[in-house]
């Protein structure tokens, strides 16, 4: 101890001190990984490329789950098994994908613990992609200015399949197919009405054949002779007659609403063209009540006979119903006469004479807007020829931004853009139904709801699923997080 200043200057001194002082100030500064012996180094690499491996391998399953479920296909088969002769489509188009990659083809041969072709790991991919779709749809709608929302709703019916003796004798007599009508779909009765009306008499011939006839059930020859007396009653002509007036223009109407490219401007002269092709039957009735069923045939029994005062009281409520119907249903237009604030036909004539109660009525619908700002770009706009040659709002957007003039015109480009989210009808919806009923037969009707959701929205969103970008990486991403795995899909 006498001399331990002296010795610890000396050691302070030497190589190694000084060499051990600088590891002691640099220790935890670099990854600890590095500074591990090689043995780790090379378990670390082994592990990366075995997830490398691994993440193509699933990747390949992946691009089968979305095949499948863009062309709404099922993914199962009757027997899943090796050996099995009916795997299913996905199972196939895995076999075949293979047949054309050697990794994922001695993945299939040699896999123990993790095969990826299970029902359990296609329901977990399934959840994957419909949770990873969600989210880039939300970033999405996070990012919009506006948005729309469209509710629909459909229902699910069941029917028992019509006797095959009926049908029989509705062939040889009628030789015409009744269409069924639609519970979702508004204009399906015209064309049970139109039928109708122009086989009146073979269907009358039809049923009486099947109500004398000895070889039916009793059930089926009572309800024969109903449809003989409803087809002989005169007010079921006389309304028979007067619905195949009015339904060609419901036809029309409807025809014309699920057009894509349509405006609210074109909606407004399509519901007045109906409104007044049904105020015009409307002032015809007393003509069509003193024909009565002139061009059907003469009732042979009545059970209820209509005077011609009645048949006119009755008819006018039926074009006054329609009438009020059609005007609630489309009631909801108001803030729609926004568009005609900047559709390209009405140009001229709003230079000539600003629309301030289309002005008035837009702020008033959009609030967020500055009538004052607004309207002085729009008399720009109506003075400027160049604005007049782009028709319709999405054109006329284009235009703004192509030559970078959303700055100047910065109201205008506000409601634009309200108007090109703006849904003009639900024809976009009513197509999930139709997806739907593809993808839910009648040999799938065991499939859960979780499935059948996301095998819905493969089908619906196919084109955002191809500009999703790394979205076979980001379902991975998803897979390996969701619970403890065996297989390895995370680096190191």
């Amino acid at each position: 101890m006498k001399h331990l200043s002296e010795k610890v200057t000396k050691h302070e001194n030497t190589k190694v001190h000084m060499d051990n002082s600088v590891k002691l100030a640099i220790l935890g500064r670099v990854n600890i990984a590095t500074q591990l012996d090689e043995g780790h180094r090379v378990a670390v690499r082994k592990h990366n490329e075995e997830v490398d491996k691994n993440r193509h391998i699933l990747s390949k399953i992946i691009d089968c789950v979305k095949f499948c479920g863009a062309f709404e296909l099922a993914l199962r088969g009757h027997d899943e098994t090796d050996t099995s002769n009916n795997p299913g489509i996905f199972r196939g188009l895995v076999d075949f994908v293979a047949s054309l990659d050697s990794v994922l083809e001695e993945h299939l041969k040699t896999a123990t613990i993790f095969k990826g072709t299970s029902k359990t790991i296609q329901n977990e991919l399934l959840d994957c992609m419909l949770s990873v779709l969600k989210d880039y749809i939300l970033e999405e709608v996070k990012s919009a200015d506006f948005i729309s929302i469209q509710a629909d709703e459909t229902t699910d019916i069941s029917t028992d399949p019509l006797s095959p003796k009926r049908t029989t004798v509705l062939d040889q007599v009628v030789a015409h197919r009744l269409p069924r009508a639609s519970t979702t779909r508004w204009n399906f009765h015209s064309r049970a009405v139109n039928t109708v009306y122009e086989q009146r008499d073979d269907l009358l011939k039809c049923f009486q054949t099947i109500r004398d006839n000895g070889n039916f059930d009793p059930l089926t020859v009572r309800e024969a002779g109903g449809f003989v007396r409803m087809l002989e009653d005169e007010a079921f002509c006389f309304f028979l007659a007067l619905f195949h007036k009015i339904m060609p223009h419901v036809d029309m109407l409807f025809n014309q609403l699920q057009k894509r490219n349509i405006d609210a401007v074109f909606i407004k002269s399509l519901v007045q063209k109906f409104t007044d092709s049904v105020q015009t039957i409307r002032a015809s009735i007393p003509s069509l009540c003193g024909d009565g069923a002139s061009d059907q045939q003469q009732p042979i029994k009545r059970r209820r006979i209509l005077g011609t005062g009645e048949q006119q009281r009755l008819a006018t409520e039926v074009c006054d119903t329609i009438l009020t119907h059609a005007k609630e249903r489309f009631s909801f237009t108001q803030h729609l006469i926004s568009a005609t604030l900047l559709h390209g036909e009405l140009f001229p004539q709003h230079c000539v004479k600003f629309t301030d109660t289309a002005l008035e009525t837009t702020v008033e619908a959009y609030p967020m807007l500055n009538k004052a700002k607004l309207k002085t770009e729009l008399s720009l706009i109506y003075e400027n020829d160049e604005f007049n040659a782009c028709s319709g709002a999405v054109p006329l957007y284009q235009f703004f931004m192509e030559n970078n003039l959303q700055s100047t015109f910065t109201e205008t480009v506000s409601l634009l853009k309200i108007l090109i989210t703006t849904p003009m009808t639900t024809a976009e919806s009513e197509r999930c139904f139709s997806t739907l009923k593809r993808i839910k037969t009648f040999l799938r009707n065991t499939m859960t709801q979780d499935r059948l959701n996301a095998l819905a929205m493969l089908s619906m969103e196919k084109k955002l699923i191809r500009d999703i970008p790394d979205f076979n990486k980001r379902v991975i991403e998803r897979f390996a997080t969701q619970k403890e795995r065996r297989a390895k899909f995370l680096y190191k």
